[in-house]
């Protein structure tokens, strides 16, 4: 596979920006959601452990209950797919069992083969359990998630709008998330942007170059 051409990558992320107004008319094709999903799947994760499920909103009716819930912003029910990412809290073994079960699934590996693998990885959650700070480190896992699916996304040419303005426990008891033991964290609506969004043609502004980048 050839690789993509450098200026193709820097000419996405700048045609990409916060889609403040969707064309509800505008749907993503199946063939292009379904490449976006596979980004989601395909997202590393510490350990491995994909503390997470994406919850996929295409439904209109529900879009409309999840809208007020984020301060009735309009992207929320305009955007063709509106994905809400959740995390698992409180994860524990049982989680990292499952992990395990699926490498001896994919890869064709013993269990036996995976021991310590497997011991490591429940080490570093009772760790982080008892510090504090469990559901903290699962929930950044989310954010790379979030990055990898805004990218694949512009390079598709499909917009989005990252979303944390919205009121997490009303979101999870619409989506019926609060008897599974995952928490939605972030959101984003994409979909296809208007042709009178004023946003879309703004200079994106950010820092110098040099400024931001060290090399050492």
């Amino acid at each position: 596979m050839n690789p993509l051409p450098p200026v193709q990558l820097v000419e996405a992320l700048h045609w990409r920006y916060a889609t403040q107004k969707f064309d509800p008319a505008k749907k993503i094709p199946d063939k292009t959601w379904r490449a976006l999903e596979e980004a989601l799947v395909l997202t590393p994760s510490s350990i491995g452990l994909q503390p997470w499920k994406f919850i996929v909103v295409t439904n209109s009716e529900l879009k409309a209950r999840l809208k007020p819930a984020a301060w009735n912003q309009s992207q929320v029910a305009d955007c063709s797919h509106f994905v809400v990412f959740t995390v698992r809290k409180d994860l524990g073994t049982d989680h990292v069992d499952r992990h395990l079960e699926r490498m001896v699934e994919v890869r064709g590996v013993t269990r036996e083969s995976l021991t310590k693998y497997g011991q490591m990885a429940v080490k570093n959650l009772e760790k982080a359990r008892a510090e504090g700070r469990l559901d903290t480190w699962q929930t950044h896992q989310v954010y790379i998630a979030l990055g990898s699916f805004m990218t694949a996304a512009a390079l598709l040419r499909v917009d989005t709008c990252p979303m944390e303005g919205f009121q997490p426990p009303q979101f999870d008891e619409i989506l019926e998330l609060n008897a599974t033991g995952y928490a939605s964290v972030v959101a984003c609506a994409a979909g296809y942007r208007q042709a009178d969004d004023k946003h879309a043609g703004s200079k994106k502004v950010r820092f110098a170059h040099d400024e931001i980048i060290v090399r050492r």
